[in-house]
C-alpha cells in the first residue's frame, strides 16, 4: 500500500521557502479552520531546511500557569539547554525566551496563538511587542524567526491586526490556509483509493478539503472501503476518530441559541434572513427573540455560516441567503449528528443506514457548491475552454429564478449557465425548468443576450443515452470525470 504523503499547498510551500531563505528576521501569521494542516505545513518546510533549528509549542487553553508549564515542557521535548536558555517563569521571562531563541537562530513557532487574546494575557501581548521590536531593529543580524498559528480568525486579527493591538503592524508575512484543492484531493485518491466520480462527491461532501479527515480514513484503513464501511469506522464506532470532532472543535462552545441557529441553517440551507428567524423564534417559543446577533456572530467571528447574494449584487444588498461554509459542519449537523448519538439504543447498522440516506441528500447540495469549485480551479490552472472573470455564484429573484452555475468570461463575452443534480434523470427532467430559470435570469439582465450563451447540465456521472438526449436539448453534458480528468 502507498504510503502517506504531504499533498497540495504548493503555493504555501513556496512562500515559506522564500522566508526561510531570506536569512533575517521574519514574524509569520498563519490562519486556518481548525485540522487544516497548518502545524504540517511548517513542519513540511521545516524538514527542507535541515539547516535550521526550530522550536514549537502548542498554546493550551489555559491560564498564565498552564502556558508557562506547556512552553516549559516543549524546550524540554525539543533539548534546549536549561543552561542557555533559562526556563521561563512568568509572562515577562516568556517573551523574553521567545525573543532569546529567534536571537539565537530558532524557527519558534507557536500554534494556538489566539489564546493569547484574553484578558489575562494582555501584559505578555506587550512583552511579546517589545521583544519583536527588538528584534525587527536588529532584523539584518537576527537569523531565526517567529511563527504564529491560528485556528480562529477575528482572535487572530484581534491580536495582530487592531490598531489598538500591541502586535498590530508587526507581522512580516500572512497567509490563510484553506481547503485543499480537488487537484491535490485526486492525488489521494490516486494513490489510496479508486478516484471514482461518486467516491469523490462522497468524500467532498464529508471532508471538502481537510486533509486531516482524509488522513484519518487512510489511517483506519477505510479511504477506499464503501460508504457504511467507512461511516461505521470514522463516526460509529467507541474508537472512531471523528466522532466527537464537531464538539471538540467548536460546539461544546456554543451551545444555546448559537447551536440552534446552526443546526437551522445546516438542515434548511438558502434561508433568507426573514425565513431563519421567523423559523428559529417558532422553535423557542419567543416571538421577540433577537436573533440578529447570532447571525453575524457566527458570520463574521467564527466565520462559520456564509450570507450569499444573488449574483452582480452590490455588497450592501438586503436580500442574502444563508449556508454553512464548512462541508464537514454541514454533514456532521444535518446527516450525521442524531445518527450517531441514537447509535447507543439502536442497532447501529440500521442509524448507520439512516446516516447514509440522510448524506445522500447532502451530497445534492454539496455537487452545487464542488462544481463551482472545480470551474474557478480549472481557471486558476489554465484548464479546459471556460476562463472565469467573475467567481460563480448562484442567482435568484423574488419569482424563484434559481441556477445552480453563473460563470462569466468578460474577456470573451461568453456566459455559461449550469444545472447540477446528483441524479441524472432527474438533470434531464428539469431541463425545461432550468431554461425557463435561465430566460427570467436574461430578462432581468438583458446586456448578456448579446454573449455567447452556454447551457451545462452536470451529474456526477453520465453515460452516452443521457449524454446524446441532453445534446438534443441543445445543452452540453459534463460530468465529474469531464472535469476532473485533467486535475486528478
Amino acid at each position: 500500500m502507498a504510503t502517506w504523503r504531504f499533498y497540495g499547498r504548493d503555493l504555501e510551500l513556496r512562500q515559506l521557502d522564500e522566508i526561510m531563505a531570506r536569512g533575517r528576521w521574519f514574524f509569520v501569521k498563519i490562519t486556518g479552520r481548525r485540522r487544516i494542516g497548518k502545524s504540517t505545513l511548517v513542519g513540511n518546510v521545516v524538514k527542507r531546511h535541515p539547516e535550521r533549528k526550530v522550536f514549537a509549542v502548542q498554546i493550551p487553553d489555559s491560564e498564565d500557569a498552564g502556558v508557562l508549564s506547556a512552553f516549559i515542557d516543549a524546550l524540554d521535548a525539543f533539548q534546549v539547554s536549561a543552561d542557555r536558555f533559562p526556563r521561563p517563569r512568568s509572562l515577562a521571562d516568556l517573551a523574553k525566551s521567545i525573543e532569546a531563541l529567534v536571537r539565537d537562530g530558532y524557527v519558534v513557532v507557536l500554534d494556538e496563538f489566539q489564546y493569547f487574546n484574553r484578558k489575562a494575557f494582555v501584559e505578555f501581548c506587550s512583552y511579546l511587542q517589545a521583544s519583536v521590536d527588538r528584534l525587527q531593529g536588529d532584523s539584518n543580524a537576527v537569523a531565526g524567526g517567529l511563527v504564529v498559528l491560528g485556528s480562529i480568525h477575528t482572535e487572530m486579527s484581534a491580536l495582530l491586526e487592531e490598531r489598538s493591538a500591541p502586535l498590530y503592524n508587526r507581522v512580516t508575512d500572512s497567509m490563510e490556509l484553506t481547503h485543499l484543492d480537488i487537484g491535490a484531493i485526486g492525488a489521494i485518491l490516486r494513490d489510496h483509493a479508486e478516484p471514482t466520480p461518486e467516491r469523490l462527491l462522497f468524500l467532498w461532501t464529508l471532508f471538502e478539503g481537510v486533509p486531516k479527515f482524509l488522513l484519518d480514513c487512510f489511517e483506519q484503513g477505510v479511504l477506499a472501503a464503501d460508504r457504511q464501511t467507512l461511516l461505521r469506522r470514522i463516526f460509529f464506532e467507541s474508537s472512531s476518530p471523528l466522532r466527537t470532532e464537531a464538539d471538540n472543535w467548536f460546539l461544546r462552545e456554543l451551545r444555546g441559541r448559537y447551536d440552534t441557529v446552526l443546526k437551522f441553517v445546516a438542515r434548511h440551507p438558502g434561508r433568507a434572513h426573514g425565513d431563519l428567524v421567523n423559523a428559529i423564534r417558532e422553535v423557542s417559543g419567543d416571538k421577540k427573540e433577537q436573533i440578529g446577533g447570532y447571525l453575524k456572530t457566527l458570520t463574521e467571528r467564527y466565520r462559520l455560516i456564509e450570507r450569499k447574494l444573488p449574483v452582480f449584487s452590490k455588497a450592501e444588498a438586503r436580500k442574502g441567503r444563508y449556508y454553512l461554509r464548512d462541508n464537514f459542519l454541514q454533514a456532521w449537523l444535518s446527516a450525521l449528528a442524531k445518527p450517531v448519538e441514537a447509535r447507543q439504543f439502536r442497532p447501529i447498522d440500521h442509524v448507520i443506514v439512516e446516516a447514509d440516506e440522510r448524506l445522500a441528500q447532502v451530497e445534492g447540495f454539496a455537487l452545487e457548491k464542488l462544481i463551482g469549485e472545480l470551474y474557478a480551479e480549472r481557471s486558476r490552472k489554465d484548464i479546459g475552454d471556460f476562463p472565469l472573470t467573475d467567481r460563480v455564484r448562484g442567482y435568484w429573484d423574488r419569482n424563484d429564478t434559481e441556477i445552480d452555475l453563473v460563470a462569466v468570461n468578460e474577456n470573451e463575452k461568453r456566459i455559461r449557465f449550469g444545472s447540477c443534480k446528483r441524479s441524472p434523470s432527474k438533470l434531464i427532467a428539469d431541463v425545461n425548468n432550468f431554461k425557463g430559470h435561465v430566460e427570467r435570469f436574461l430578462d432581468a439582465l438583458p446586456r448578456y443576450r448579446d454573449w455567447r450563451i452556454d447551457l451545462v447540465a452536470v451529474a456526477p456521472r453520465l453515460d452516452g443515452d443521457e449524454r446524446s438526449i441532453l445534446l438534443q436539448y441543445d445543452v452540453l453534458p459534463q460530468d465529474l470525470n469531464d472535469l476532473t480528468r485533467d486535475l486528478m
